[in-house]
């Protein structure tokens, strides 16, 4: 080597031994201003479930940016003419573990009415050409600004982690089969097979500054199901003569609500909400069928099967004291593909609370309760069998947050028009946060 040259070489190793001892907090912080002005740009910018085309090849260019071998756009929903928009992204770095981050980029059909100078004003056609406001009213800018932040960070600090990192930006999770579609489409054939999962959800239910965590069940399965109650049409006026399905499926729903409370035991948890009813036209005509919306929560698969079953149960008894035959009995059916219960791996979990508390305190390391929202996150686990583990980040300006709970004042929750995560503060913690534990799963320890 030419001798002009050590000096050179000799500063780059300084630099990358300098870099390398930088915390994950230091090193995300220098990114911050960029992250801060990129989420705004992506509040702005939302895009509906299956419609991510912008934001993916945004993301896309801004992995690749970073270093990693991306393939874009992913999936494979298995319906024709429809794109999976999801990302990629992968950096192998030697022999170790293979650890999976994921984030979620789609958006919800809500009118934003925060009033912030990035607001939504996007309005754009949903699945059934219908032109509706769009806004990331669920956090999912924050989660993808949390992952390009990490990439980031860990690609700076390869002398620290051996290993391979999988990013994956997912589309489609507020319709529950964004995870699906990336597997569908092969990504544990394609890519490698990870063998540690995390993710993380922002919150308004805790201050920025807090990492919220709950071991085991954290989430439950959606069952989102149609019940199709038949009936006999006839004349307002002359009842006799018909088969009211109206008021049968008035009695199935008052006959659904003892199902949780008389088939669930007292310590286990489950939702059955009749969210939707459909049927008839006019006052005078008694119509042949009523159409039922329902949604059933639960954690555990064997509670989940039982409840199904009860539901249908339950439908034909009261067709039977109606007097119909079975061949009229309800129908029962799914209208969106159910989504598993998110299990966090307990030992996983315990594993990374001491690397949060390093963080940021562990007095800002916080358990919560399990939740009845679900997440097609569970999905990559397959059935549990790859440790996988989603903690909560605070995402409400800790001003607010200790004002509304010192006058019982509500904030707005998940999915409302007036949700408004403090990205700069929530930033700050969300990505050391998701660095940290990679470089945790990527010291090779198992």
């Amino acid at each position: 080597m030419n001798r002009a040259l050590f000096p050179v070489v000799l500063a780059l190793l300084a630099a990358s031994s300098a870099r390398a001892q930088e915390s994950p907090a230091a090193l995300a912080s220098a990114e911050l201003p960029s992250l801060v002005a990129m989420y705004k740009r992506l509040h702005a910018s939302p895009e509906l479930s299956t419609r991510e085309a912008k934001t993916s090849a945004f993301v896309a260019k801004e992995l690749a940016a970073a270093g990693y071998r991306v393939a874009y756009p992913f999936g494979d929903y298995r319906i024709p003419g429809r794109t999976a928009y999801g990302v990629v992204a992968v950096m192998k770095n030697g022999a170790g573990p293979t650890v999976l981050l994921r984030a979620d980029m789609d958006a919800l059909p809500v009118e934003e009415k925060t009033g912030l100078p990035y607001a939504s004003a996007v309005r754009a056609k949903d699945l059934s050409g219908e032109t509706v406001p769009v806004m990331h009213a669920c956090g999912h800018d924050l989660h993808t600004t949390t992952l390009i932040g990490a990439a980031r960070v860990l690609a700076k600090l390869k002398e620290r982690w051996k290993g391979t990192l999988v990013l994956v930006a997912q589309p489609a999770e507020e319709f529950g089969d964004g995870a699906k579609a990336m597997l569908d489409g092969g990504l544990y054939a394609k890519f490698p097979k990870p063998d540690f999962l995390f993710a993380l959800h922002d919150t308004p239910e805790q201050p920025a500054g807090q990492i919220g965590y709950k071991p085991g069940y954290a989430l439950a399965s959606i069952d989102t199901l149609e019940l199709l109650v038949k009936g006999k049409g006839g004349h307002g006026a002359w009842p006799q003569n018909a088969k009211d399905p109206i008021v049968l499926a008035a009695q199935i729903v008052l006959a659904l609500q003892t199902v949780v409370s008389r088939e669930v035991p007292a310590l286990e948890a489950a939702v059955l909400t009749v969210g939707s009813i459909h049927g008839g036209t006019r006052a005078n005509l008694i119509p042949n069928e009523v159409r039922l919306q329902i949604t059933l929560r639960t954690f555990k698969e064997e509670l989940r099967t039982k409840l199904l079953a009860a539901i249908q149960r339950v439908a034909n008894g009261q067709a039977a004291s109606a007097g119909l035959p079975e061949s009229m009995y309800p129908v029962l059916s799914r209208t969106e593909e159910p989504t598993p219960s998110t299990y966090n791996d307990p030992a996983l979990m315990k594993r990374l609370l001491p690397v949060f508390a390093s963080q940021i305190g562990a007095e800002n390391v916080q358990e919560t309760d399990a939740h009845m929202g679900g997440e097609d996150f569970s999905r990559y686990s397959l059935d549990h069998a790859i440790p996988s583990a989603m903690f909560w980040i605070g995402a409400v300006d800790p001003k607010t947050f200790a004002q509304a709970k010192e006058t019982g004042a509500p904030l707005p929750p998940l999915h409302s028009s007036l949700f408004a995560p403090a990205p700069e503060a929530a930033l700050r913690v969300s990505v050391p946060a998701m660095t940290a534990a990679a470089l945790e799963l990527l010291a090779g320890k198992r």
